[in-house]
């Protein structure tokens, strides 16, 4: 299916779930998923997508990253 209509078809699918929707999990369950891997992304690989990654970058204080999505490599 072209991602035009992907995308048309889960942003119908937000609008009629999104009054039922009531936690930050359940939007990305729902929501954000779908989403990330309608780009191509494979949500159940982490050397794609690590949910929750830790960054270290030297500073005092670490930032946790709720989502970090690695780089990928288009296809022609």
């Amino acid at each position: 299916m072209e991602i035009n209509l992907q995308l048309k078809a889960l942003a119908d699918k937000i609008n009629q779930m999104k009054d039922k929707i009531d936690t930050e999990e359940a939007t990305k369950t729902a929501f954000v998923l779908p989403f990330i891997n309608l780009l191509g992304y494979d949500i159940f690989n982490p050397t794609e997508v690590t949910p929750e990654f830790t960054a270290d970058l030297g500073l005092k204080k670490v930032k946790k990253l709720t989502m970090l999505f690695f780089k990928m490599e288009l296809q022609s």
